[in-house]
């Protein structure tokens, strides 16, 4: 009878330790709002000759879908990645004003790579806001990989955060490997998802400050004694367009060639907001940006 007891004791311990080390390993994350419902088809559905391959508009005011363009395909989605990558940072950092040193270590992986950088230097002690910025305005890969570094102490744990993030909000075709969005075959998602990260993500103040900022200002570091400014490259490509109205206020680009061009973009017109999702237009940094011009020509549907 006693060694019957000391057995199912000892079962009972082993399972309450597994239990443990399950939920340290991978903790349950709190929900700061209840998930978004879906958005729904409209009664419209535009019709717009586009050059990307895929894209989505969805009316954050009705929560309607305007435009779909294989919204639910897969798709890879360059540094579209770090709208999540942003969002993960904000949401497990408390203090932005936090000082983080960026390793050398992270460095040297993104430059054989050629990733997009916002221009910090290895060593350089910045804030993280500094960071959430540098990852967002210049798509900065130092940027986004000194966030994840900071937060879990490498991209790989910090990726768990990002798809357990993913499922929370129903993004049924998404899966990360990567907090940059730099081209690997299972890191990928779909417009539809990515909309329903940006919808969700606007509901976070310190995110849409970040998302609709043209230019931010970093004050004096240790290795760049008179601050440095990183600027939007939404923006910088939007201004270079002629007869542009200006209802574009935020948004995130990417490429890769895999991908093609990328935006995720976010407009007010006529007193509400919408969000557009494009992938898959040809060209890259030196050729026209299709992924602007399909933005402006959604947009001016809409009038």
């Amino acid at each position: 009878m006693f060694k019957r007891k000391g057995f199912y004791s000892f079962i009972l311990l082993m399972i309450i330790f597994l239990v443990y080390m399950f939920v340290k390993e991978y903790p349950f994350q709190q929900i700061d709002n209840p998930l978004l419902e879906m958005p729904k088809k409209g009664e419209i559905n535009l019709h717009v000759n586009l050059q990307s391959s895929n894209a989505i508009l969805v009316n954050l005011d009705t929560n309607k879908i305007l435009l779909d363009k294989d919204s639910d395909e897969i798709i890879y989605p360059a540094s579209l990645t770090k709208i999540m990558t942003v969002l993960v940072a904000i949401e497990n950092i408390s203090n932005l004003q936090e000082k983080i040193i960026l390793p050398k270590s992270i460095f040297k992986n993104l430059y054989e790579e050629n990733a997009s950088m916002a221009g910090f230097l290895p060593n350089e002690e910045v804030t993280a806001e500094d960071l959430l910025y540098g990852s967002m305005l210049p798509s900065g890969a130092d940027a986004s990989i000194g966030l994840a570094d900071y937060i879990t102490g490498s991209e790989s744990k910090f990726v768990k955060l990002m798809n357990e993030k993913a499922k929370q909000l129903g993004m049924k075709n998404t899966h990360f490997v990567n907090a940059t969005g730099l081209h690997h075959p299972d890191h990928y998602t779909s417009v539809k998802d990515i909309s329903i990260l940006l919808q969700y993500a606007l509901t976070n103040n310190t995110f849409r400050d970040i998302y609709t900022a043209e230019r931010y200002s970093i004050k004096s570091t240790n290795l760049h004694p008179e601050g440095m400014t990183v600027t939007s490259r939404m923006f910088k490509n939007l201004k270079a367009i002629e007869n542009t109205r200006g209802e574009i206020i935020g948004g995130k680009t990417g490429y890769t060639e895999q991908a093609g061009l990328c935006l995720a973009s976010l407009a007010t017109i006529k007193g509400e907001e919408y969000i557009l999702v494009t992938v898959g237009a040809q060209g890259d940094s030196r050729t026209e940006q299709f992924n602007i011009t399909d933005a402006l020509a959604v947009y001016q549907q809409l009038y």
